[in-house]
């Protein structure tokens, strides 16, 4: 398979799954097909591969994107910081329109850029340069005088679900994404933040039966099984309560057969009660109206 094919296959499954295709291939391989992917993906991916097989592909990657997948990996899941990618145009404020478009040409040869990001010797974000500044301004012009300071950025701890809120009115291409000291660590697409908001809602439905968000079509029967066991047991222990509590008024339904017509009824009134109920719960937290582990005060207004 060439490798858009691979890497079409890989989105497609599981991490575990995505790691067995890739296990044949030479490390550079590996590398170059993880590029191409969301990043997200790639980390998922690369976790799967096991610790020494994960050193080598990074090793073997780029010195830009090895590092930026390294320094991902050591944040939390379903954060910012694991969907971020290494920012390419990064220049110092010093810098003339005219220099930094000659490096910008070299950079578009090898990577798609959208925003150049102005940084100081200490790697503190400063501004951001559009290509519509570079174009309007004077060749001799310095970055620091035409950059958009105080630019928005993002925090890489920041949970995905409240990054894509404080972007969704923005509808920028590209965040930069900064530390608590302001240092420039990575940039994250606004694609790929709502693509990754699209994969969780997707999981939500399958939350409420006990299908784990990593169980795919190409999963094998038994890792399935073991995502789906233990849920299947609580749902048969509940079940035999239910039961046992219809058991101890047996000595009732039989004097009153009727009521036997009315357990069907019951039986699925309170089921689709509890469905409704969790799936505004559900509805609440990928709001935002309702947080993990919090009561009523936390609802927003």
């Amino acid at each position: 398979m060439d490798r858009d094919t691979i890497a079409a296959e890989v989105t497609r499954l599981a991490p575990p799954e995505a790691a067995a295709l890739l296990a044949p291939l030479p490390d550079a391989d590996v590398a170059a097909v993880l590029r191409s992917l969301n990043p997200a993906v790639a980390d998922d991916v690369l976790l799967a591969l096991g610790e020494e097989r994960r050193r080598a592909v990074i090793a073997a990657a780029p010195p830009d994107d090895g590092r930026q997948w390294a320094r991902n990996l050591t944040y939390p899941d379903d954060s910012v910081g694991r969907v971020m990618e290494p920012p390419h145009a990064v220049f110092l404020p010093g810098l003339t329109v005219a220099e930094t478009v000659e490096r910008i040409r070299e950079l578009v040869k090898t990577t798609f850029v959208t925003y150049g990001f102005v940084v100081d010797e200490a790697g503190v974000l400063l501004g951001v340069v559009t290509m519509r500044d570079l174009l309007l301004a004077a060749p001799g012009d310095r970055l620091d005088a035409v950059m958009l300071r105080e630019a928005f950025s993002l925090r890489p701890e920041t949970p995905l679900l409240e990054a894509a809120r404080l972007v969704v009115a923005r509808h920028f291409p590209v965040y930069p994404v900064c530390d608590a000291a302001g240092r420039l660590v990575g940039n994250v697409r606004g694609r790929t933040l709502f693509e990754e908001q699209a994969l969780e809602i997707s999981a939500q439905p399958g939350a409420m039966v006990g299908v784990e968000k990593e169980e795919r079509l190409s999963t094998p029967w038994p890792r399935s099984l073991r995502f789906r066991h233990p849920w299947l047991q609580l749902n048969l222990l509940t079940a035999f309560v239910a039961a046992a509590v219809v058991g101890a008024f047996q000595g009732t339904i039989d004097k009153l057969v009727v009521l036997a017509v009315f357990l069907p009824v019951l039986a699925g009134q309170s089921g689709n009660t509890g469905c409704q109920a969790l799936a505004v719960t559900l509805r609440g937290l990928t709001l935002g109206e309702l947080r993990h582990g919090s009561g009523p005060s936390s609802l927003s207004p």
